[in-house]
């Protein structure tokens, strides 16, 4: 008996000290919820980046920024400029309003050793010899065909002659004195005549443009007497026949 009451109280003495520690170690309901479960009626989704999709971009939405790009837009914007203008000119030569060569190749009238330079009627001279100027501007419509005041020798036939542009300059001789004539401002590829080549009182040598230091189509017409400038449309009203 006393074996045995010895087994029991060892027994009893192992029970109240293994319960409390084998309580403390094991999880409890409550613990055993995971945060996920617990907070599943506030959960929020979560993306990662493996789900993430970019959003295409349209080539149209942004402008050129490099070189290459902005080099070729001006590339594009000039050939389309160019291919108005040939257009225009095409319209133009379609309708009859551009001026005809086979028209304008004629003498000017009159029989005179020295004649005016443009028809009469078709100009008007807007200033002439003075203050800085060298000769007078007569303002007619460019494509105005301009003849040789008189006969003699093309000194100079340019295409660029300093400010005036497409010139050309003649030299006569008029009543035994030395006369030279300049024909400024005229239009690209209109000469008709070249350095060195001789030519007739009233033979067609170009027509009115707007070449050079020129604001408007006129014809920028000088006279030398001598070497030494005159005004020129009292020169024309003396000796023009």
């Amino acid at each position: 008996m006393r074996t045995v009451a010895i087994f029991a109280a060892v027994g009893a003495l192992v029970a109240a000290v293994a319960l409390p520690a084998y309580a403390v170690s094991k999880p409890s309901a409550a613990e055993a919820t995971t945060l996920q479960q617990m907070a599943v009626d506030e959960a929020q989704s979560l993306v990662v980046a493996s789900e993430a999709t970019a959003a295409p971009m349209a080539r149209g939405s942004y402008s050129a920024t490099t070189p290459e790009e902005i080099a070729k837009k001006k590339a594009e914007a000039a050939a389309k400029a160019r291919a108005a203008a040939a257009a225009r000119v095409a319209a133009a030569t379609r309708s009859g309003s551009g001026p005809s060569d086979a028209d304008l190749r004629l003498a000017a009238s009159g029989s005179g050793a020295v004649r005016y330079p443009l028809p009469q009627g078709s100009y008007y001279v807007s200033r002439t010899l003075g203050s800085g100027h060298n000769g007078a501007d007569m303002v007619a419509p460019a494509g105005t065909p301009i003849f040789a005041t008189a006969s003699g020798v093309v000194r100079t036939s340019s295409e660029s002659y300093f400010g005036y542009g497409v010139a050309i300059i003649i030299d006569h001789v008029v009543g035994g004195q030395r006369v030279s004539t300049l024909y400024g401002h005229m239009i690209n590829g209109s000469r008709a005549v070249q350095s060195g080549q001789v030519v007739q009182a009233g033979q067609f040598i170009g027509k009115v443009g707007n070449t050079g230091r020129s604001y408007g189509a006129h014809l920028h017409y000088e006279v030398k007497v001598n070497g030494s400038l005159v005004e020129p449309i009292s020169w024309l009203r003396a000796n023009a026949g």
